[in-house]
């Protein structure tokens, strides 16, 4: 916080807080957990726990929905373990941030279990709510008795902020901040309808920011929602681009996700530091939607053979696991233009650096330290403008 006063940024403003302008991204399956979030509140930013299969990081959870048969009460018990282990992780987070920064979780709209997830998020005390992979038009609805929570959806496109606000107006609640994520430069997921549309202008952050602004202005909203741009950002120059674009913040994953306190296994983290830009590919994961990867054994496989798996994609085929991750899934829902491959089981074997079976979701853009693996610190050192680090010109 010291360092940002002479940085040149503005801080973030959320709910009456001061923040550095600097948000962790969500990253799943577990890869952004209580470590890492926790750290980075610690530090006077705004860390994220993924709500996404949590029990990964707890053995005696794992246990306890090990071996189950596929049933509506083998779900149902998965659920209720994954609800604990997302209350557990944001109470260590807490701890590891000692009052400072904020801390927040992303859920996925697109998730059955999405109310559940946020119910639990609210009852454990987090301080903001981030939500993205849809329209989270209820989110006001499910969290009205908690005015205190900031609530942040993620949009890529003008169109969308407007629906948003507009629909959140007549529920007589606005967004605390909007992230405006880049499709043609962020990792996991991307907020476009195709692979084809991620470069469309209407995502640029010069046209996007602009266009919300002027909206603001003519709905008589200036200064009401804060706007986090993400995607690609890797510098303290970016931050100060979008800072004068009207950003008020930004969000980042991936230089998040190699650093030393992120939750997953060390070797998903060597995979994302040495991946080169030829090494990225994007493909329509299984929820339907773009996504951006790094080209692993296991994703290159995948592709070879995903025309013939789409070929012979069923109707209401079985799923793999024992609870609904996705509301809507092509693999298993038979969706033969949607991905055909269980995406628990490919981003849980990532998250235990598993090269051969995981799913390695990264976004695009040179990292701040290379292929270096360096402490959250350093890293929120070196966008704030600080001293250059050892070893990277």
């Amino acid at each position: 916080m010291q360092l940002l006063q002479t940085s040149g940024l503005k801080p973030l403003i959320l709910k009456g807080r001061t923040l550095l302008p600097i948000v962790q991204g969500g990253m799943g399956v577990g890869v952004s957990a209580h470590r890492l979030a926790g750290t980075v509140a610690a530090q006077g930013g705004l860390g994220t726990i993924s709500s996404i299969d949590l029990r990964h990081h707890h053995p005696d959870l794992l246990a306890r929905t090990r071996g189950l048969r596929n049933s509506p009460e083998a779900r149902a018990t998965v659920d209720a373990a994954n609800l604990e282990a997302l209350d557990r992780e944001i109470v260590a987070a807490r701890a590891l941030s000692q009052g400072r920064g904020m801390l927040a979780v992303n859920i996925m709209r697109a998730v059955s279990e999405y109310a559940h997830y946020v119910e639990q998020s609210l009852r454990s005390g987090i301080d903001a709510l981030v939500v993205g992979a849809g329209l989270p038009l209820d989110l006001p609805d499910l969290a009205q008795d908690h005015p205190g929570v900031a609530l942040i959806p993620i949009l890529s496109d003008a169109r969308g902020i407007q629906l948003i606000v507009k629909k959140w107006e007549r529920k007589k609640r606005l967004p605390d901040a909007i992230v405006i994520e880049h499709p043609n430069y962020a990792g996991g997921h991307l907020g476009a309808a195709r692979v084809d549309d991620l470069g469309n202008a209407r995502f640029a952050f010069d046209q996007v920011i602009p266009e919300t602004l002027a909206f603001f202005k003519s709905a008589g909203l200036e200064g009401q929602i804060a706007l986090i741009a993400a995607g690609g950002i890797r510098t303290h120059e970016d931050i100060l681009r979008l800072q004068a674009l009207g950003a008020d913040g930004v969000q980042l994953g991936t230089p998040f996700a190699v650093t030393e306190e992120c939750d997953a296994h060390p070797n998903f983290k060597k995979v994302l530091a040495e991946a080169k830009a030829e090494d990225l590919v994007t493909f329509t994961s299984v929820a339907g939607l773009p996504a951006r990867a790094v080209a692993t054994p296991w994703l290159k496989n995948y592709l070879k053979f995903e025309d013939k798996l789409k070929s012979v994609a069923r109707q209401k085929s079985r799923c793999t696991m024992l609870f609904d991750c996705l509301a809507q899934c092509g693999l298993r829902d038979g969706k033969s233009d949607w991905g055909q491959f269980c995406i628990d089981t490919q981003l849980a074997a990532a998250l235990r650096g598993d090269l051969k079976k995981g799913l390695f979701f990264s976004g695009s853009g040179a990292l701040p330290f290379g292929d270096q693996i360096r402490s959250v610190r350093d890293l929120l050192e070196r966008l704030l403008g600080g001293p250059a680090p050892l070893g990277v010109h």
